[in-house]
């Protein structure tokens, strides 16, 4: 067995004309390497026919998520105001 290029590897199960309704259930789900169902599926209901084949993919995540990943800027932590611009709550704060 080729060994994965990453522990995130994933698959999905790739349709065709012949298959049945438990493989169009699995449609563009994508199932880690180490979790996904075998081939025939075990409620197929073609098993002597099954035409169905994994697809790869290097990450289990169909496309980008963050906003810093599409290009956007990365959230702000700083305050918008700065409050250290008061003075203190202690007595010896008021100057």
């Amino acid at each position: 067995m080729k060994k994965r290029s990453s522990k995130w590897h994933a698959v999905t199960v790739v349709l065709h004309d012949t298959s049945c309704a438990t493989a169009a259930l699995c449609r563009n789900v994508r199932f880690l390497s180490d979790e996904a169902p075998s081939l025939p599926l075990p409620d197929c209901q073609n098993r002597d026919q099954c035409h169905c084949v994994y697809r790869h993919f290097e990450d289990r995540r169909a496309g980008l998520r963050r906003t810093a990943d599409m290009g956007g800027a990365l959230p702000s932590d700083t305050p918008k105001t700065n409050r250290r611009e008061k003075r203190g709550r202690r007595s010896h704060d008021k100057r």
